[in-house]
């Protein structure tokens, strides 16, 4: 199959207004480089250092947008993720007034991770790279620029760890032609991305375009490869749960026990339990029929200890 670079320039808004960079057919293969969401900002920081004012107009920059020959409203595109290299360091933030425990952290905070052979350590533990893009969107039908933040039916920031290399990701089509467009890659993430950031790391990479006509589907859906996380959920999981009438604050709830247990078994502070919680820890919804409450559960896989 023709395989296709795309190229720049980037974007950080969702409207039918930018101009294409690269009009594929069904079947090609795009490769691309796509820069980690603070746009180089954090390039020079280290651990310990005061962090450096951002540029929040900088956030999200995007690949693309990339049309799809033949796309119409109606049809879905395939994209199949067949490499992510992430680069050598990456970024996970605690931002006040953003993340599931922003109550409980309203101050600004930082940690910088090196990413080498696989994997990066943290506080003991050792944390396997599992690098996807958080922003995998077609383009709404909207030429009033959207924000990248909040993902919607076309796809967008959704944030789904599991969009590892293998797996196919279907996008609704909205618009003539598709406009994909890629960005915020991660080099690992839990279910929940509970702190407001995972690794957030430049990557390059390789997907291949699949075009389905007459698939109509009312959101993102995907397909993987095979077991989710093979060699991480081997050892076994620790599980803390939140049980109440409101799945977020149970979600809370959940979280916050993690955050105890990291501190009474593993000797975390509370801080770098949190952001250990958002990269590694997966929040599932364990049940929602035993009204009136239901159950969310964080899941910390044994394996990071070994």
């Amino acid at each position: 199959m023709p395989t296709f670079q795309v190229p720049g320039p980037v974007h950080r808004l969702w409207t039918t207004a930018h101009e294409p960079v690269l009009t594929v057919g069904d079947g090609d293969i795009i490769t691309f480089d796509a820069v980690e969401c603070a746009a180089g900002q954090l390039d020079g920081f280290r651990n310990g250092e005061p962090v450096p004012p951002l540029d929040y107009d900088l956030l999200y920059p995007l690949v693309g947008p990339v049309m799809v020959d033949g796309a119409e409203p109606g049809d879905a595109v395939e994209l199949e993720a067949l490499e992510y290299v992430p680069g050598s360091w990456g970024w996970t933030s605690v931002l006040p007034d953003f993340g599931l425990l922003s109550d409980d952290f309203p101050d600004l905070h930082v940690h910088r991770w090196e990413l080498a052979d696989g994997v990066t350590v943290f506080g003991g533990a050792t944390i396997p790279l599992r690098p996807f893009l958080g922003v995998m969107g077609a383009t709404p039908d909207s030429v009033e620029p959207l924000s990248p933040f909040p993902p919607g039916h076309f796809g967008g920031n959704i944030d789904t760890r599991d969009l590892t290399v293998g797996t196919s990701v279907f996008l609704p089509v909205s618009v003539p032609g598709a406009r994909v467009m890629l960005g915020d890659p991660h080099a690992a993430q839990g279910d929940g991305e509970v702190c407001g950031a995972a690794i957030e790391a430049s990557l390059s990479g390789a997907i291949r375009v699949r075009l389905h006509r007459g698939r109509t589907i009312p959101a993102p859906q995907f397909r993987t490869s095979g077991p989710l996380r093979p060699g991480i959920e081997d050892a076994g999981y620790e599980a803390t749960t939140g049980v109440g009438p409101d799945l977020m604050a149970a979600s809370r709830d959940a979280v916050r026990a993690m955050i105890d247990h990291l501190g009474r078994e593993y000797g975390l502070d509370p801080l770098d339990a949190y952001v250990l919680c958002s990269v590694v820890v997966d929040l599932k919804i364990t049940e929602v029929v035993d009204q009136p409450n239901w159950v969310v559960a964080a899941y910390l896989p044994r394996s990071i200890w070994r």
